[in-house]
């Protein structure tokens, strides 16, 4: 006989004791706090790091080292959750993200370009091929996946061909800076001041904004309470990373790409209609909405993602690698399944899958000053990415 006898309407179970556990409302917990339920869980993974290797894994450096880990993933993340919530997967980004730093090699060591004029040619590169992959996908009616698949083993081939299967090195002084610099202490402040007042101002004209067309605010302690928290959270971030060389310049762009694509998402015509098409397609196209258009620029974006990301890793290694951005896909689709992006699409945020970057970055840091085998460290980050797909199968079990 059933122990466990549940209701006819599948919401609560008994359990021993006469307790009696509503299985609708922990979905609707997982659906409604996800956010606060990711920033819970790298407090947790930061704690157990920091009490396992005797306080080294929260000094100032290791936080620096452990941000500019996560930045190109977070780079990657930004346009692969675009990609998701359209309902698409990109399997090349990582092979395109190691080109793309190897084309930047060739052109400043190779053929001694200026820098400068290297990045953007690169840049516009990037945003080319993903224009490409999307005009594929679109056009030609190829599925995303062999898309992806099939440029994740070209662009690689490609990669290995263009520089001989060697290392490309020095890279000028000038690219290097780009991810070794650091923001000066005085304009780190500056810009964090300007943070915090950015997010006073669009409370206030988001409180007066609801009131204005009679729709219900918050009270007035939540957006309080919520703008002391970004203001806690920017001082400490900022103070933190002051404390050892300043803030990277690679996670100030990574925060900057993080501004860009928010407003993108939530504040423009073109960031509906991403999410209404990863929602439902033919709706969306009922309704007048050139699909095609919305998953060709979306696949743009991850190609500028990707150049992003390359010219990073290149700088950060002062040299262009054929190995580089190796895995550098299951990275970024981790990132953003971690960060709540339904892998039905449809639903997703850019800050939560930056957060999934955090914690994946963290998982590889925290297990690399352990010393934990390279091993194991695949098979926990294996299990954190099946845990992070249950939570949104429950959360879409929630929805229905």
């Amino acid at each position: 006989m059933n122990q466990f006898p549940t209701q006819a309407n599948g919401r609560a179970a008994s359990v021993p004791g006469g307790a009696r556990v509503d299985v609708r409302q922990i979905q609707l917990l997982f659906t409604r706090y996800k956010v606060l339920a990711l920033l819970f869980a790298v407090a947790l993974i930061w704690l157990f790091f920091w009490s396992q290797t005797h306080g080294t894994f929260l000094t100032p450096r290791s936080l620096s080292n452990l941000f500019l880990q996560m930045s190109v993933t977070g780079m990657l993340a930004c346009g692969m959750v675009f990609v998701i919530i359209a309902g698409e997967i990109d399997l090349s980004v990582g092979s395109l993200l190691g080109l793309l730093g190897g084309l930047v090699a060739i052109l400043t060591v190779n053929l001694h370009w200026p820098t400068w004029p290297a990045v953007i040619v690169v840049l516009i590169a990037g945003t080319l091929i993903g224009m490409l992959n999307g005009f594929i996908t679109t056009r030609m009616r190829i599925p995303s996946f062999i898309v992806g698949l099939g440029g994740m083993l070209a662009f690689r081939g490609v990669l290995q061909w263009s520089t001989d299967a060697v290392t490309i090195a020095p890279v000028p002084d000038d690219l290097v800076s780009i991810s070794q610099g650091f923001v000066p202490v005085a304009m780190s402040w500056w810009l964090a001041a300007l943070v915090v007042a950015g997010s006073c101002f669009l409370t206030v004209r988001r409180r007066r904004n609801r009131a204005r067309m009679s729709m219900a605010c918050p009270p007035v302690w939540v957006d309080a309470l919520r703008l002391a928290a970004i203001a806690a959270a920017v001082v400490g971030f900022v103070a933190e990373l002051n404390r050892a060389n300043g803030v990277p310049i690679p996670v100030l762009i990574l925060l900057m790409l993080l501004a860009v694509f928010s407003y993108i998402a939530m504040r423009t015509v073109f960031g509906r209609h991403v999410y209404a098409v990863g929602g439902n397609l033919e709706a969306t196209r009922l309704s007048g909405v050139n699909v095609d258009r919305v998953k060709l620029a979306v696949f743009a974006l991850m190609g500028l993602m990707c150049a992003f990301a390359g010219i990073v890793t290149t700088a950060r290694s002062a040299a262009g690698s054929p190995s580089a951005g190796d895995g550098g896909e299951l990275d970024a689709i981790s990132a953003c399944f971690i960060g709540g992006t339904s892998m039905r699409g449809g639903s997703g945020t850019v800050y939560g899958a930056l957060i999934g970057a955090l914690v994946m970055a963290s998982l590889d840091n925290g297990m690399e000053q352990m010393n934990v085998d390279t091993s194991w460290q695949m098979i926990v980050k294996g299990l954190v990415l099946v845990l992070a797909v249950w939570v949104d199968v429950l959360s879409g079990s929630s929805r229905n």
